[in-house]
């Protein structure tokens, strides 16, 4: 029998029920946080955006807590870039990740000059020991390594610290608070060593649940993994298959949601990074015309019928913050009431000790 044909819509709709943004769900934030497989958290709001678009009664203090009592935290993780995780992934997901993160930073060209011909076991470790002492600044690395190495360039070196499976600890990352980007082990942290004995077939699994159907290509691109193939040749019994209109070979848990293509798609707004965008090579089951022609850092996106199709940034001010909203193309007036009221709930969430403005530009031009 042939394989059946997922058109873009159905894939995109079987992504937003899979993520919870075709309606909002009443789970509880880490049950979400582990059922996402992780969310981005290179901006420290981010992971808090994320869960109030897909949780029904989200509130942010209740992430702020399980971060501060380390049942959830910030690591370099999938692509080498900072995710939020629960405590319980961190140390199963990191040594499955470390291979990855290894090969991003190794390949610096500033650090391979810097440690041709050093002991790099004698950095790492030089690290390793500072950063499960206490926590410690990138910075504050440097200054060791120009003290061991004063003939050698230490903020290259300083690259080194990413080889050790670390967390950035808090406050910075809590719900209105800051503080400075620093890291210790996560051994130290967590009181636990990261497990050796976590299994790519597994993390496969769980990224299909979520993000499938996708192809073996999508997920080496969430992932950074390499080498997926045999895995998922592995896997291919317990998994069923699809194609999509370009024809490529599509893998999916077995009792994966496939929504009608015409099921509504409410707006939702994402954060400025979010793995919903981010979890394939080929994204174009979520990206609407135009995005790419306006990524820009600082503005996240807003999805309309379940697609990107404007931007969205919130510009603080004394008294009273502007959240813009630009559009990839003309809105009809029923999605722009839609926009412009879901932007309103946000705003009171971000900015709730000033007035908020809500303003919807022009189509930006060219998009």
């Amino acid at each position: 029998m042939p394989e059946r044909v997922l058109s873009r819509r159905e894939l995109n709709r079987a992504l937003l029920a899979r993520h919870l943004l075709l309606e909002r769900r009443r789970v509880r934030p880490l049950e979400a946080v582990e059922r996402l497989v992780g969310l981005q958290a290179q901006e420290p709001r981010d992971p808090y955006v994320a869960l109030w678009s897909r949780l029904e009664g989200f509130r942010p203090d209740a992430l702020a807590t399980a971060i501060e009592e380390r049942r959830a935290v910030r690591l370099t993780l999938f692509r080498g870039t900072l995710h939020l995780v629960t405590a319980r992934d961190a140390l199963a997901l990191r040594p499955l990740i470390q291979p990855i993160v290894e090969r991003i930073y190794r390949g610096q060209a500033p650090f391979r000059r810097a440690i041709d011909g050093l002991d790099l076991d004698e950095l790492v470790g030089l690290f390793g020991r500072l950063l499960g002492e206490r926590p410690h600044t990138r910075a504050e690395l440097v200054r060791a390594a120009a003290e061991r190495w004063p003939d050698r360039d230490a903020s290259s070196l300083g690259y080194a610290m990413y080889l050790v499976p670390t967390v950035q600890v808090t406050p910075r990352g809590l719900w209105g608070r800051t503080g400075r980007s620093a890291f210790t082990t996560i051994e130290a942290w967590l009181g636990k060593a990261p497990r050796a004995d976590g299994q790519i077939d597994d993390l496969v699994l769980r990224y299909l649940a979520r993000f499938g159907p996708a192809a073996v290509a999508d997920m080496r691109a969430w992932s950074g993994l390499g080498e997926l193939r045999p895995v998922f040749d592995r896997l291919r019994p317990r998994l069923r298959t699809f194609r999509d209109e370009h024809g490529r070979e599509l893998f999916d848990v077995p009792r994966g949601p496939l929504p009608h293509p015409d099921v509504p798609a409410p707006v939702r707004f994402l954060p400025e990074y979010d793995n919903v965008v981010l979890g394939h090579e080929d994204r174009s089951r979520i990206a609407g015309e135009g995005t790419w022609l306006w990524t820009e850092v600082g503005w996240g996106f807003v999805l309309v019928d379940g697609f990107t199709t404007a931007r969205w940034k919130l510009e603080r001010a004394k008294e009273v913050s502007t959240l813009r909203i630009e559009p990839f193309r003309p809105p009809s007036r029923l999605e722009r009431a839609e926009v412009v009221e879901e932007a309103r709930r946000l705003a009171r969430v971000l900015a709730p000790e000033v007035r908020s403005k809500i303003v919807l530009d022009r189509t930006r031009s060219g998009a």
